[in-house]
């Protein structure tokens, strides 16, 4: 197989010979249940987090970041469902600042047995 660029103005084509992760990693088709299309994202973050573990760096996706990330949907969501009311968090006390209609949003009751670790007891 071939990829193919052609560039809108300035510059050369470029052609050259890829090789899909299917063929690289065939293992990948009969993987019970992988999501195929994300297996060669997945791969690239997990071989950049044991590199950074090796170099002692962060990696290129850290924890934060994908919190922060996470975050910021999951508030954007809570913002449309209180029907478009502004949210402003406070991360020191894990609040919605001002509205304790959203603060209940911000975790599901769990099951018998199990507790909600709250950050000054972990």
């Amino acid at each position: 197989m071939r990829a193919d660029f052609y560039p809108d103005g300035k510059g050369d084509p470029i052609h050259y010979d890829v090789l899909l992760e299917k063929e690289q990693f065939p293992e990948d088709v009969t993987e019970k249940d992988i999501e195929i299309h994300a297996a060669p994202a997945t791969r690239e973050q997990m071989k950049d987090w044991l590199k950074s573990i090796e170099n002692e760096t962060l990696p290129v996706a850290d924890v934060l970041q994908g919190h922060i990330s996470t975050a910021s949907c999951i508030l954007a969501n809570m913002s449309m469902a209180l029907n478009g009311r502004p949210l402003r968090y406070d991360p020191k006390t894990m609040t919605v600042i001002g509205d304790e209609e959203a603060t209940a949003l911000l975790r599901r009751p769990y099951r018998e047995g199990y507790l909600h670790p709250e950050p000054n007891t972990v």
